[in-house]
């Protein structure tokens, strides 16, 4: 890869990463759980460092660091805006929503390491995508959790 496609690979990384940090803050503020909103909050600032670092590696590149989130991840914010409306914020819903966003984070860290990415970009890369990984599978486990206890109830 030549390093214009370096950087871009890294800005669609950051814009992902941008879009993470808002959809946890929304989901932070939409669910009533006091231990899920830490979470969230918690996962929100993992997500602006993890942009921090990539704009960092970018600006060592010399390029110039995207700095907002993607259109596609406000049209998705929007819609768990107006889905939230319509089910009154259910946990569960929330929750199901964060799962996609974390759905679509994955899929953006994967075609990223499927590139020439070099070697020291590949091992920050992998590390933010196995961190992706886990917030993907906790944010399922606490969906199935409130699912569960709705079974319950």
């Amino acid at each position: 890869m030549n390093n214009d496609d370096v950087i871009s690979t890294l800005n669609d990384l950051i814009e992902t990463c941008k879009d993470g940090e808002q959809g946890f803050r929304t989901c932070a503020e939409d669910i009533k759980d006091a231990q899920m909103k830490s979470f969230f909050t918690t996962r929100a600032q993992s997500c602006a460092e993890a942009a921090a670092e990539l704009q960092q590696e970018v600006r060592t590149l010399g390029g110039n660091p995207e700095t907002s989130s993607s259109i596609a991840g406000a049209l998705h914010r929007r819609w768990v805006d107006i889905k939230g409306l319509v089910t009154g914020k259910d946990d569960e819903a929330i929750l199901n929503e964060c799962e996609r966003g974390e759905d679509l984070a994955k899929r953006s860290y994967e075609t990223a390491l499927g590139k020439s990415l070099p070697a020291n970009i590949k091992v920050i890369v992998e590390r933010q995508y196995n961190g992706v990984l886990k917030n993907h599978d906790q944010v399922k486990a606490m969906r199935n959790q409130v699912r569960a206890a709705k079974g319950n109830a």
